[in-house]
């Protein structure tokens, strides 16, 4: 299906009164969790998850692409109002935000971030739009091998390359492809891991790991830091921009759109990267007169462009997750658990055999654009009294909702234990700085991984050569190589070329 027909079928269906709902409630709670400090939307989708039970899919994937997208947009407020980034998305934004907020510019700070995130998400669902079924028309032509090879790419730029330490992301990705493992092997019918448990006969739920990483662990440890005292919440002002401000601002709008969306699709993307990239190019770009204001009363080309790199890259993740079933992010994870709960593989196929349901989550994307300018502007007011929530009780309702939800989808106390021993497991891991994201990677990728290899295997009658003289899959495994490897190469390099300084300067001493 061409894009053209494909969302004149999507907004036939989007724009029904049901799904208009579904949009308005996920854009409205994404705003919110995005505002409040430390909650994010994997938190948020992953207390959601269990309503995957009782809700259609297309529903439930409305209301979590609009939490997705409202979260990036309420990031920057409380990063303009706090100086707190929410997300790290945000954490750019706050550079030069609170600044402008400091110097009684939050509401034209709050404007051009809003208009920006729209600007960008709607460029960024332009491209998943037109980019989404030409990769899927280049995805039909890969074979196990190739996927494999694909899995692996993704385990290692997840793992290794994101973060700060490549031996706690690996070890991350090890305990995800663990959980992974645990029930009956499909193709032996041999158990495998369950300890004579025999609720752990069908595998580990993976709504229950991923609510106990996000939830569970991630409210544990937000408790174990917290510390007393209130924050000061800078007033918002006037929302509204002027001639000049808003002259300043669609430069780096449509330049951060265009830059962030292409990080969001790599695999190694998300939204770091393009954000610092964009402010540093505004830097470079501004003009003189307006140069000084930078790193001094806050410059609004400091906001605008890196939160439109930011929306944007947000709006490339969805483009590997739908068409190749590859998440490249912790929110897209969890959204790949839930396209399992009903069912549904996410991959080439998915535009064919779901078509209304991508479709219609595309199309989606569009109306929740809209609905979040209007959420946001006129009611920035009542998402900076939502900052003054006490963190105690927001901690505590976190995980009533995590048990409640995770008990009602089989109503099993094995259940319970699980979620809080991989919970507090997911706590002492933020302590440690070992990041939680691998662990839901590897865990939906391993057995797809698995099953790739043997698929493979299978077919040259055990060749392990198949993965390097099959061209494509040589090639995506020597990125993987080269994404491992390069940046310790690089740091070596760089290393002993300040050594070799170093001595020579003692020499000419």
């Amino acid at each position: 299906m061409d894009p053209i027909a494909g969302l004149s079928l999507g907004f036939a269906n989007a724009l029904s009164v049901t799904n208009l709902g579904w949009a308005l409630l996920g854009c409205f709670l994404g705003t919110a969790v995005g505002v409040l400090p430390g909650i994010g939307p994997a938190l948020t989708i992953a207390l959601l998850l269990p309503i995957t039970f009782q809700v259609n899919a297309t529903g439930a994937f409305i209301l979590f692409c609009g939490v997705f997208y409202g979260a990036m947009y309420g990031g920057s407020t409380t990063s303009i109002l706090l100086n707190t980034p929410g997300e790290s998305g945000s954490i750019i934004t706050a550079l030069e935000g609170a600044k402008m907020a400091r110097n009684g510019r939050a509401g034209p700070a709050l404007a051009t971030a809003a208009i920006g995130s729209f600007v960008a998400g709607t460029i960024g669902t332009l491209g998943i739009s037109f980019l989404g079924p030409i990769v899927v028309e280049l995805a039909l032509h890969l074979g196990p091998a190739e996927y494999f090879s694909l899995m692996l790419l993704c385990f290692v730029t997840v793992s290794a390359v994101l973060g700060g330490s490549a031996l706690r992301g690996l070890a991350s990705l090890f305990f995800g492809l663990l959980l992974g493992l645990i029930g009956i092997d499909l193709q032996t019918g041999q158990p495998r891991l369950t300890f004579g448990i025999p609720e752990l006969l069908d595998g580990v739920n993976v709504v229950l790991v991923a609510v106990a990483l996000f939830a569970v662990g991630e409210t544990l440890y937000l408790a174990w830091r917290y510390v007393e005292g209130s924050q000061e919440v800078r007033p918002v002002g006037r929302i509204m921009l002027s001639r000049s401000d808003l002259k300043r601002s669609i430069g780096p709008w449509f330049r951060g759109a265009l830059l962030g969306f292409p990080f969001g699709v790599l695999p190694a993307g998300g939204t770091e990267m393009p954000t610092m990239l964009s402010y540093y190019a505004e830097r470079k770009l501004v003009k003189p007169e307006y140069a000084k204001e930078f790193g001094t009363t806050g410059a609004i080309e400091g906001v605008a462009g890196p939160e439109a790199a930011n929306n944007a890259a947000a709006a490339g993740v969805l483009v590997p997750m739908l068409t190749l079933g590859l998440p490249t992010s912790a929110t897209a994870a969890i959204m790949l658990s839930a396209f399992q709960s009903y069912g549904i593989n996410p991959g080439p196929l998915l535009f064919q055999q779901q078509a209304d349901l991508v479709w219609t989550l595309i199309a989606s994307l569009y109306v929740a654009n809209i609905m979040l300018v209007v959420l946001n502007l006129p009611l920035v007011g009542l998402w900076a009294r939502i900052l003054k929530i006490p963190q105690p009780q927001l901690y505590a309702g976190i995980l009533v909702f995590a048990t409640i939800g995770t008990y009602g989808i089989s109503n099993s106390v094995t259940d319970l234990v699980l979620l809080y021993g991989i919970g507090i497991i997911a706590m002492f891991m933020r302590r440690f700085d070992f990041p939680t994201a691998p662990v839901v990677i590897g865990m939906i990728l391993g057995p797809m991984a698995e099953q790739a290899m043997r698929q493979a295997l299978t077919i040259s009658q055990g060749d392990w050569t198949t993965f390097v003289t099959r061209p494509i899959s040589l090639v995506i495994l020597l990125l993987a190589l080269l994404a491992l490897a390069g940046p310790r190469l690089y740091g070596f390099c760089t290393r002993r070329g300040s050594g070799h300084t170093r001595d020579a300067d003692a020499i000419d001493m």
